[in-house]
C-alpha cells in the first residue's frame, strides 16, 4: 500500500483527524482512563474517532477493539517509567513492526534543544523516515523544544516551537505533533511546519475552555487534534469526541461542541 493511501486512513475525508493518544503507559505509570477509553472504542469511533496513536502492547492486547480503527504505532518510550516527566527515552520498534500489527503509521518525540536528546531523537526520526519511504508508512513527529514538559519559558515559547515543528519536517516527518497556546502565534507555528499539524492535546480545563482552545487551534490552520487525559479521564469519553467532531470535521462553534458533548451518552 502506497503512502498516499495510508494518510488518506488517517485523515477524515476533509483531510482533517481526531486522534485519540491512547498510549501515556509508554511514558507513565500514572496515566488514567486508557483502558476504558479502549474497551469503548466503539462509542468513540460512532462519534468521530478517525485514528488511535497505540503502544505494541496496546495493538496486542486490544486487537480486536483496534480493527475497527486506523491506529499509529508509538516506537518511542520513556526508560524511566516511574519519573512522569519523561527525562530520557529510547526507541524500542520501528516501521516494520508497525506493518506486523497492521498499524497505518509510525509516530516518535523530538526534542529541539535538549542536548544530547535533540541528536539521538532526530536521528530516530530520520531512520523512521527513511524507512517509511521504503514501506509507504506516514510518520508523524511530535515535536517538543527542550523536552517533555512545558519547564521553561523557552519551552513553551512560539519561536522555539516554530523552529521545533519546521526540524520535525526537515527530518522527514510527514505530519507534525505539537503543543500549541491558544495565542495568535499559533498561525506562525503551523505555517512554519511546512506539514499538517496536529495539536496536542492541549490543557486540562473545563469543557468549554478546552472547545474554544480546539476552535481556536483550527482557525489556525490544524488539520486536527491528537488527543491523551482530554479524552481518557473526562467523564463523558465519547461526549468529548463527539464535541471535538463539531470542531474539526463540521465546522462548530465551541457551543454547539458543547451542547453535543451534553446530548451524548
Amino acid at each position: 500500500m502506497s503512502k498516499a493511501r495510508r494518510l488518506a486512513q488517517i485523515w477524515g475525508s476533509d483531510g482533517n483527524a481526531i486522534i485519540a493518544a491512547l498510549d501515556g503507559f509508554g511514558f507513565s505509570m500514572n496515566t488514567q482512563g486508557v483502558d476504558y477509553t479502549t474497551e469503548h472504542l466503539d462509542k468513540l469511533i460512532a462519534n468521530g474517532l478517525d485514528a488511535a496513536l497505540v503502544t505494541y502492547g496496546q495493538a496486542k492486547t486490544y486487537e480486536k477493539e483496534l480493527a475497527k480503527i486506523t491506529t499509529i504505532l508509538r516506537v518511542d518510550a520513556s526508560i524511566n517509567a516511574y519519573d512522569s516527566s519523561v527525562p530520557v527515552t529510547d526507541q524500542f520498534f520501528d516501521v516494520k513492526d508497525a506493518l506486523k500489527l497492521g498499524a497505518q503509521g509510525v509516530v516518535c518525540m523530538t526534542f529541539p534543544g535538549a542536548g544530547s536528546r535533540e541528536q539521538f531523537s532526530h536521528q530516530m526520526l530520520a531512520k523512521l523516515a527513511k524507512q517509511s519511504e521504503d514501506w509507504g508508512v506516514p510518520v508523524i513527529a511530535e515535536t517538543l523544544p527542550f523536552g517533555y514538559p512545558v519547564t521553561t519559558k523557552e519551552s513553551n515559547d512560539p519561536k522555539y516551537i516554530a523552529a521545533a515543528a519546521r526540524l520535525g519536517a526537515e527530518f522527514g516527518a510527514d505530519i507534525i505533533k505539537t503543543r500549541l497556546s491558544g495565542e495568535d502565534t499559533d498561525k506562525e507555528i503551523i505555517e512554519n511546519a511546512s506539514r499538517p499539524v496536529l495539536a496536542l492535546g492541549g490543557p486540562k480545563t473545563d469543557t468549554l475552555t478546552y472547545f474554544k482552545f480546539v476552535k481556536h487551534c483550527m482557525e489556525s490552520g490544524a488539520h486536527g487534534v491528537a488527543v491523551g487525559r482530554n479524552i481518557t479521564q473526562d467523564k463523558n469519553p465519547a461526549g468529548m469526541v463527539a464535541g471535538l467532531n463539531v470542531l474539526v470535521h463540521k465546522g462548530g462553534t465551541p457551543e454547539e461542541a458543547l451542547s453535543v458533548y451534553n446530548e451524548t451518552k
